[in-house]
């Protein structure tokens, strides 16, 4: 739990600062030191980490679910987090199947561009990750559309 512990501290700090400290604690009722020591590294505090209601509450109240997205990845899930709409609903399969293949192609020239001088920087792996995600999003709305052709 070491490894993992540390990751959702990182990620419970994260949300803490999306939030703002002050806010945070307005909308908690904790003050912070009690928020501090949900994502405190030292050894006094290495058990203590934020209860579910305390996370469901500030991550209401930001744009990213950053301790869920955290604890998806420890147990090998993929959570997409979609805050952009579309604006227009898909066609069905055919148009799903241009669109995956639009983003591929996004992903294929996202990379290209990171990998052309033999490193792949923080910044880059950042684009690389969001272009996956969009193209993870694209099958999702194709699976949709074929259970739905299906039933």
């Amino acid at each position: 739990m070491a490894g993992s512990g540390s990751y959702l501290k990182k990620h419970t700090e994260a949300l803490v600062k999306a939030v703002g400290i002050e806010a945070a604690c307005q909308i908690t009722g904790k003050s912070k030191a009690t928020l501090g020591r949900y994502y405190a590294d030292t050894e006094e505090h290495a058990d203590r980490f934020m209860p579910v209601d305390t996370v469901a509450q500030l991550e209401a109240a930001t744009n990213y679910p950053h301790v869920t997205s955290a604890l998806a990845e420890l147990n090998g899930i993929s959570v997409s987090y979609d805050k952009e709409r579309r604006n227009s609903s898909s066609d069905g399969v055919n148009s799903d199947v241009v669109a995956l293949a639009q983003r591929f192609a996004m992903l294929m020239s996202e990379y290209h561009q990171s990998i052309e001088d033999g490193i792949i920087t923080v910044n880059e792996a950042k684009r690389l990750l969001r272009e996956t995600t969009a193209l993870q999003q694209v099958l999702i709305e194709m699976k949709l559309h074929l259970e739905e052709e299906t039933s």
